[in-house]
């Protein structure tokens, strides 16, 4: 466990924002700061409470809990929002909002820093006045970025292969899924992916989810793949031949070659595979990768993470949170950052 509270221009920096702090958010980063898993030369800014984190760290002691941090010893960038007593989840929505705003501005302030995001609840969001559908729309809103991409991305402890998975729509009911999706947007996406991807390998292997079952069945079960998705994936292909893509694949088997690249160090592996909409593509993913899942935003001027979780309201404060998505986390920001072309090597 590193004392993180001398800032240090040459090291890498963390900023991490605690998000709503009535959630497991405070928990999960102490837990997370304690792991031997953590890379040591790294330098951590703390965006929140510093009241809050002091008290969830008695709480935590209180309990029982060992293998947490002392916050004390972290630099902590402590914001003070009014807050409201009779209402309590409005208040924690302002606060995770702009716990998130300041530390964008941390960390576009070094060349050498990610930014790691606690769990949000975009309700609280919404009552406090802050419409926005989640965290990567005020990110990419905040950084002047038209395209940016919500990707799913997790390290198999057993292999040591990274398993991507981007969405192509986000978080809208699925009812609007196939009025969002176009030629463009497919594009737009694979140009994101193709370009993450070529961080770390040099002709990366992308696979297209089909939109409907068994990606339409020729038309039978759903027009989209016959009349325009095929097509977009084949001519996006034609024109980036430094990728090779494929699909649309029917999606109830488009996630089996992750499986057994996650478990077996002999199976063929792929780069990335997009899925057409939010529960298409976490599904298998969570089920896959369990708690190594991590949420990441592409296409931003640097690289944002978050664990691939929500607040966890029904057990905040009991200290029986698992930490490690957070964990995985902060190490994918900054194996991201700093070591992208080695990270996907068995």
């Amino acid at each position: 466990m590193n004392n993180q509270s001398n800032d240090n221009e040459d090291k890498f920096k963390i900023i991490i924002s605690v998000g709503d702090e009535s959630g497991i958010g405070p928990e999960i980063i102490l837990k997370a700061l304690f792991s031997k898993e953590i890379p040591y030369n790294l330098d951590f800014i703390i965006v929140g409470s510093k009241n809050n984190l002091e008290n969830t760290y008695k709480n935590l002691k209180s309990l029982g809990i060992k293998n947490i941090v002392d916050p004390n010893n972290y630099q902590i960038h402590d914001i003070q929002i009014p807050f409201e007593i009779n209402k309590q989840k409005k208040s924690n929505g302002n606060a995770s909002f702009f716990y998130l705003k300041k530390a964008i501005e941390i960390v576009q302030k070094y060349t050498n820093a990610a930014l790691v995001t606690g769990p949000i609840c975009k309700k609280s969001w919404s009552l406090a006045g802050h419409n926005y559908s989640g965290q990567t729309e005020l990110l990419a809103e905040t950084c002047q970025v038209k395209d940016v991409g919500m990707l799913f991305t997790a390290k198999s402890p057993i292999t040591g292969w990274r398993f991507n998975t981007l969405l192509a729509t986000t978080h809208i009911p699925l009812c609007d899924v196939p009025k969002k999706l176009s030629t463009q947007l497919i594009h737009t996406k694979l140009d994101l992916f193709a370009k993450f991807c070529k961080t770390y390998v040099n002709k990366p292997l992308l696979k297209v989810a089909g939109l409907n079952p068994h990606a339409g069945e020729e038309g039978i079960l759903g027009s989209e793949e016959k009349d325009w998705i095929k097509n977009a994936v084949t001519t996006w292909g034609n024109q980036n031949k430094g990728v090779h893509v494929s699909g649309p694949i029917s999606p109830d088997t488009c996630w089996n070659s992750s499986s057994k690249a996650w478990r077996d160090k002999t199976a063929p592996t792929h780069d990335g595979i997009l899925a057409m909409y939010h529960d298409q593509g976490l599904i298998p993913i969570k089920v896959i990768a369990l708690n190594y899942s991590v949420n990441t935003t592409i296409g931003l001027p640097f690289i944002r993470t978050s664990p691939d979780h929500g607040t966890g309201f029904d057990i905040a404060g009991k200290g029986i949170a698992q930490s490690q998505s957070m964990v995985e986390a902060i190490k994918a920001a900054f194996d991201l950052t700093k070591d992208s072309r080695l990270f996907n090597a068995h």
